[in-house]
Parts: structure tokens; sequence; C-alpha cells
């Protein structure tokens, strides 16, 4: 559809404007409000197949073959986003039971999977193992030891990645970071932890030990950062094979390439910053005499952030003279907590209104009872923004319906897939029954 204000930063080529109406993958979000009610999740298919190909094609013409891009789940996980991934010939990681299991209830290839977290129970670690989870991310030696134990008792040899601590900031958000010395996430590499754990895992009969993690953290727009974090993990592998013998065959660096939120952020090349890594390690390696290892990375966001948009309608409009305008819409903290969590900018429009002038500053605050509760300060809105009016969040693909709650035992909105021309409902929309449904 064409897009009639070019002066205006829609952040995606997904997102357009016709006769004064937003659309979203070539659809009009008015139409798709009025069809399936508000708040709604919209998800664009076509853009996460698309950002899976980049990932996948860069990654294979970088390294030869040799590496695998692995959906992080935790930024969206429902069972048609893994059978997108599989389809796509994708890795993922979970970090939960109920990932694992909804990955499998949706037919993914556990093998091709990941577990992480910091604290996985025994009951974890099982039920992880019964499904055939085919790597386990290790945090910590506690958890080392009750893999193996359970792995004895099957008679298997697990395959593990140690996750290690490179002592990188990313200067990102400081819940978001996790690649510092400090952090609550794996074993540190410059307080010897790494080492002791590695010596360890080569030790059980229950683990084999195939490589290394590590992940710096979130939001993060300079390459470089990859670069710092893979240079001090591949001198680490380097000192375990002149310590140990051991050379790790796989290197996962984790996630986190940045997505554009508003119109100041600068576009990430993908394929570019991937060659950017690519080249380094290889470098790297050729110094150290160490064969390159598999890579892995593995995007979330950057895969289904910009493929995503919510819908709300607006219930009231309240001024309160020099100081703000309130507009308040039927979704809220529910179904996006990060500005609540993070203070995480967004670009909010009026739907239905497109061909106004958005340049009255407001705050779109949210239904729950709670002061916090607020999807974004200071937005340009129309000045004639009415109860009524279709309100559009861009890019909140990722962490929204994933984090979404039932707060003041609000409902959570449904998913709505869009791809070619047409809308399907991935999940459908919560009821009071639904919510009361555990109560006994």
């Amino acid at each position: 559809m064409e897009t009639t204000l070019e002066k205006r930063d829609l952040l995606c080529e997904n997102v357009s404007v016709y006769a004064g109406r937003l659309c979203f993958a070539g659809q009009d979000t008015v139409l798709l409000a009025e069809k399936y009610g508000t708040p709604l999740y919209l998800m664009d298919e076509d853009r996460i197949r698309e950002r899976c190909r980049t990932y996948s094609a860069a990654l294979r013409e970088a390294f030869g073959g040799r590496a695998h891009a692995a959906y992080a789940s935790k930024a969206a996980s429902f069972k048609e986003i893994y059978r997108i991934t599989a389809d796509e010939g994708m890795f993922v990681d979970v970090v939960s039971c109920g990932e694992i299991y909804t990955a499998d209830a949706a037919g993914f290839p556990l093998e091709r999977a990941l577990f992480h977290s910091n604290n996985k129970t025994d009951r974890d670690v099982a039920y992880a193992m019964e499904r055939g989870v085919g790597y386990f991310v290790v945090d910590n030696e506690e958890e080392l030891f009750a893999i193996d134990r359970e792995a004895a008792a099957r008679g298997v040899r697990q395959k593990v990645l140690l996750r290690l601590t490179p002592g990188i900031d990313p200067h990102t958000f400081a819940a978001v970071t996790t690649g510092k010395v400090d952090s609550k996430f794996g074993s540190a590499i410059e307080t010897g932890q790494a080492a002791e754990i590695t010596k360890t895992a080569l030790s059980l009969k229950g683990i084999e030990l195939v490589g290394y993690h590590c992940h710096i953290g979130s939001q993060v727009f300079d390459p470089e950062v990859y670069l710092r974090a893979a240079d001090v993990m591949l001198t680490f592998i380097a000192q375990m094979r002149d310590e140990t013998g051991f050379v790790a065959e796989v290197l996962d660096l984790g996630g986190g390439f940045a997505v554009r939120y508003l119109e100041s952020d600068p576009e990430v090349d993908i394929a570019g910053n991937i060659r950017k890594i690519a080249e380094f390690i290889k470098k790297v390696c050729a110094d150290l005499a160490l064969p390159v290892p598999e890579i892995i990375l593995e995007p979330g966001r950057s895969i289904v952030a910009d493929a995503g948009m919510t819908l709300y309608t607006v219930g009231t409009v309240k001024t309160i003279p020099e100081f703000v305008k309130y507009v308040s819409v039927d979704g809220g903290m529910t179904d996006n907590v990060r500005y609540a969590m993070y203070k995480s900018p967004y670009t909010l429009f009026a739907a239905n209104k497109m061909d106004e002038e958005h340049s009255v500053p407001c705050s779109v605050v949210g239904r729950c009872c709670e002061s916090g509760d607020i999807i974004q300060e200071k937005v340009p809105l129309p000045a004639t923004i009415k109860r009524g009016d279709v309100v559009a969040c861009l890019a909140t693909g990722a962490y929204n319906y994933s984090m979404a709650s039932n707060y003041n035992r609000v409902p959570r909105p449904p998913i709505v897939m869009l791809k070619g021309g047409e809308s399907r409902i991935a999940v459908r929309r919560e009821t009071p029954e639904d919510v009361a449904s555990l109560d006994v």
C-alpha cells in the first residue's frame, strides 16, 4: 500500500499509510481492530521469516555452514513461532519447561534446542532430558552435578555448553546487561571459576562438554561489543586447550542485536555485523592456532520485535491544564510492561488519523489500578484524539506477549498472524473464565 506521509518515519518497511490509516504487513489496522477487537497483538509472519533467513544466510556465508541461529524463545513463545522457526531450519533456546513443552507441542525438533536458565531444578533437568533437548547451557557447578546425576541414571551423556561471563559491559540498560563479572548468570572467567567448572565438567561421566556460551546483554547497536566478547572467549578456549587438552567445538555468542523503537534509533546491519564477527573470529583463531569453532548466535528481539504491533482503543482523554494530557487505552502494563520496568521507548500513532498532524504530547496510559501503568509518556498524538480512536504501538513483537500478565485479572490479548493479505488467530483472546480456570 502507498505511504502518503513520506516525511514520517514508520520504523520498518512493513508499516505504511493508506487513505489516512495505518497499515501493517499491507493490512488496514483499523479494520483488523474492528474484526478482532482490542487490545490486539499483530505479528507479521513474512517479516519473521525474512529475519530468520537473514541470520541463517549470513551465518552460512560467513562461516561456511559451521554456524547456526538459535531463536531466543523468551522474546515471544507460542506454538506458531516454533512452527515457523522449525520450518526455517533454526535452532531455538528455551529457558523453562513451559517453553520446552510449547516447542515440543508445536513439533519443533528438540535436538536443536538449547536449555538455558541460571536455576534448573532437578525436575527441570529430568523433564528436558525426557523430552530430548539437545543441549544444556550450564550456569553453575550445582546444575552441572544435577545434570550428571540424571544422565547417569539414564545411562546417557548429555551435551552441555558452559555459560561464562566474559566481563564485558555493553553499556545498555542495567537490567538487560548479562555479561559483566558480577552478573547473576554464568561462571566468571576473571575470577578463575570458568576454568574450575571446565575441569569439573571434563571429569564427569554423564557430561559431554562441547563448548561455551556467553551473552553480553540486549539492545546492542555496536558490533565491537561482540568482537570484545569473542576475543575473551577464544583466548579462554586457548587457555583451556593448553591446561587440559580440551578444545571447544562450539562457541555460542548469545543474542542481543538491537532493533529500532524510535526514529532516532539507527538501523542495524545484521548481515554486515555477522561478516565483521566472522572475520574477527577467524583472525583470532589463526593467531591462537585454534580451529574455528561452530558458532551459534541467539537472536530473539531482532527476529520478532518489528514483526509485531499492538492495537488499542482509546477510552478516556483527560487534560490537566499546564501539566499533562492523559490518553487512556483498553490495554496497558498487562500486555506491555516494558515501560513500567525499563522505561522502554516506543513509537505510537493514532491509526485512524494518520492524515492528521501528531503534535500534542500525551501520556498513553493503561486501564490497571496502578499509577505506573504507562505505555509511553510525552508521545505526540493528534489534537483531536478521542474515545473510540485506535492507537497503535509499533515494534511490540518482543517481550510484550511473553511478559504479559493477568494483573487486576485482566485477560490477555490474542495474537493474530498476518501473511499475504490474510489474517488468522495464532493465540486466542483470553476470557475471564480462562483467568479463573485454575481457582478451586
